[in-house]
C-alpha cells in the first residue's frame, strides 16, 4: 500500500470519527439534526458554506476550464470569489433572524412559512431534490476517479468507498457532522490546492514563464476571450459564468441552510470576512493549474483530470497523498451537504408535510437517515454505469438551482410585497426557461447562457405577479412584522421567539 493511500486512509477514518463524536447532538430531535441546534459560529458557517459550494467541480471542472479555454475560465472564478461574501451581506443575517421567528428548520420550508401556501413546497420540494440528486452524483464521480487514480483500486470498488464515508458520517450525525468536516475538509483543500499551485509554477519555471510557454500554444489563452480570441467572445455565456457562481449560490438550499444554522444573526457579518478569506486564497487556483498543465501534459486524454495529473507530476509522494485528501475534502464536503439537505426535503418537506403531519422528531430523523442511504445507492448505481462529464452535470443543476430560487429567497427577506402568487410564478419560471433553453440547444443559437436566461424570468415573475395580486393574496400580517423585526439590528424579541420550540416550529401554515 502507497503513501499517498495511507493519507487517505487517515483522512477518512477522522471524517468517520467526527460523525461519531456529533452523534449525540444529532440525535437531539430535528432542530439538532438537521441546523446543529443553532449553534455554529462565524468560522465553521464560512468555511461550510464555501467547501459545501465548491465541490469536485473545483478540482475537475475548473482544471478543465483551464486546460481548454485558458485565461477565459477565470471568468467563472470572478464569480465563484465573491459568491460566498454576497450571500453572507445579502440572506445570511435576515435569513437566520426571518427563519427563527417563523420557526423554519428547512430551507424549503422557510420557502413555505415566508408564502404561506402548500403549493410553495410541493413545487419546490421537487425542483431542488431533482437538482440536487444531479449535483451529488458528480460528486461521488469526483470521489471514485480520484481514488482510482491514486489507490490504483479500479473504479467502481473506489467510488464505493467514497461513496460509503460520506454516507457514514452524514448518517450519524446530521447537520452538525456535516457543519464540522466542512470546515476541516475546507482547510485541507485549501492546504492541498495551495500547495498544488506552488509545485506547478516551480515546475514551469514561474508565472511569467509559464504563461509566456501557454501564449506560445495559443496567445488567445492568455486573455479573458477564449481560445478563438475576441472576434468569438460569447457575452452571454461570460455573464453566466459570473452569475452561477455569484448571485446563483443565493438559490442553493443545501448552502442556504448555513444561514439558519448559525449561533446568532451577527455572525454573518464575522462569517463574509472568513469566506472571502478563504475564497482568494483557493479559487483561482485550480484554474491557473488547469491552464499550465497545457505546458506540463500537452498530450492530455481527458482534461478533467488535469489537476489530479498535475499533482502527481509535480509533486514528492507523501505530498500527494496530503493533496489527494484535500482533493477528496472538496467532493465530500459537497456531498454531504447535498445528501443531508436531500434526506431533509423527503423527510421534512415532503414526507411529513403531505403524508404523515403528526410524525415525530424520531421518525423524522430516520426517514431523513433513510432518504440519504436510498439517493446513495441510486447515485452510485448511475455513477457506475455511465459517469456523465462532471462540469456539465455541476453546471446544469446549479443553474437551475439558481434559476429557480434566487428571486425567491432574495424577496423572501427583502421585499414585503412578495406574496405567494409571486413566488410560484418566479419557481416555475426560472426552472421552465433555464431548462428549456439548455434542452433546446438556444445556448449554442444565441450564446446566451440559460442561468441568465432563468434569472431573468424568475425575477420578472416574481415582481409581475406579485404585484398584479396584492389585492386578491395580500402578504399577512404576521408576515409583515417578522420582515419589519428582520430588516431590524439586535436580538429578536422573546414574544417573535417561536422557532425555539419544535412542536411550534413543526406545525404549518394554513393555505393562503
Amino acid at each position: 500500500m502507497n503513501i499517498e493511500t495511507w493519507f487517505l486512509i487517515i483522512y477518512f477514518v477522522a471524517m468517520a470519527g467526527i460523525g461519531v463524536w456529533t452523534m449525540k447532538i444529532g440525535s437531539q430531535g430535528s432542530e439538532g439534526y438537521l441546523l446543529g441546534g443553532r449553534s455554529l459560529g462565524p468560522a465553521v458557517t464560512a468555511l461550510r458554506l464555501q467547501s459545501s459550494s465548491m465541490s469536485g467541480y473545483m478540482f475537475l471542472g475548473a482544471g478543465s476550464l483551464g486546460y481548454t479555454q485558458g485565461y477565459f475560465s477565470l471568468w467563472y472564478a470572478m464569480g465563484d470569489i465573491g459568491g460566498g461574501v454576497l450571500n453572507l451581506s445579502i440572506l445570511g443575517r435576515r435569513m437566520r433572524k426571518l427563519s427563527q421567528i417563523l420557526g423554519s428548520l428547512t430551507s424549503i420550508g422557510y420557502l413555505e412559512q415566508r408564502y404561506p401556501s402548500k403549493w410553495i413546497r410541493a413545487i419546490a420540494a421537487p425542483i431542488a431534490l431533482f437538482c440536487i440528486f444531479f449535483y451529488v452524483m458528480s460528486q461521488f464521480i469526483a470521489g471514485g476517479r480520484g481514488l482510482e487514480m491514486v489507490t490504483g483500486v479500479p473504479y467502481a470498488w473506489a467510488l464505493l468507498v467514497a461513496v460509503g464515508v460520506i454516507v457514514f458520517y452524514t448518517f450519524l450525525g446530521g447537520y452538525l457532522a456535516v457543519a464540522y468536516t466542512d470546515f476541516v475538509q475546507a482547510i485541507i483543500m485549501c492546504i492541498g490546492m495551495v500547495w498544488i499551485l506552488i509545485g506547478t509554477l516551480q515546475a514551469v519555471g514561474g508565472f511569467t514563464a509559464g504563461n509566456q510557454a501557454v501564449g506560445a500554444v495559443n496567445p488567445n489563452l492568455l486573455t479573458m476571450w477564449g481560445p478563438g480570441g475576441f472576434a468569438d467572445v460569447q457575452w452571454g455565456i461570460i455573464i453566466g459564468a459570473v452569475l452561477v457562481f455569484s448571485i446563483g449560490y443565493m438559490g442553493w438550499p443545501h448552502v442556504n441552510v448555513s444561514h439558519m444554522a448559525m449561533r446568532k444573526p451577527s455572525v454573518a457579518r464575522t462569517a463574509s470576512l472568513y469566506a472571502t478569506g478563504f475564497n482568494l486564497l483557493f479559487i483561482p487556483a485550480p484554474y491557473i493549474v488547469g491552464i499550465m498543465a497545457i505546458i506540463l501534459l500537452p498530450n492530455l486524454d481527458n482534461p478533467e483530470l488535469a489537476v489530479f495529473q498535475v499533482a502527481d507530476t509535480v509533486l514528492p509522494n507523501f505530498a500527494v497523498g496530503i493533496v489527494m485528501a484535500g482533493i477528496m475534502a472538496a467532493i465530500m464536503s459537497t456531498a454531504d451537504a447535498l445528501l443531508l439537505q436531500s434526506g431533509t426535503i423527503a423527510s421534512q418537506d415532503l414526507f411529513q408535510r403531505f403524508l404523515k403531519p403528526n410524525m415525530s422528531d424520531r421518525q423524522s430523523v430516520w426517514v431523513s437517515r433513510f432518504t440519504v442511504l436510498i439517493l446513495a445507492i441510486i447515485g452510485y448505481v448511475v455513477a457506475v454505469n455511465d459517469p456523465p462529464a462532471v462540469a456539465e452535470v455541476v453546471i446544469f443543476s446549479t443553474t437551475v438551482l439558481g434559476a429557480a430560487f434566487v428571486p425567491v429567497y432574495v424577496a423572501a427577506a427583502w421585499w414585503k410585497k412578495a406574496n405567494v402568487p409571486g413566488a410560484i410564478a418566479s419557481m416555475v419560471l426560472g426552472t421552465v426557461s433555464s431548462v428549456g433553453w439548455q434542452l433546446s440547444g438556444l445556448v449554442d443559437v444565441t450564446a446566451v447562457d440559460p442561468m441568465g436566461v432563468g434569472i431573468v424570468a424568475s425575477t420578472l415573475g416574481i415582481i409581475i405577479v406579485s404585484l398584479a395580486t396584492q389585492r386578491s393574496h395580500p402578504v399577512p400580517a404576521h408576515i409583515v412584522d417578522a420582515l419589519e423585526e428582520t430588516a431590524k439590528i439586535g436580538p429578536i424579541p422573546a414574544r417573535m421567539l417561536t422557532g425555539q420550540n419544535d412542536a411550534l416550529a413543526s406545525q404549518v401554515p394554513k393555505d393562503a
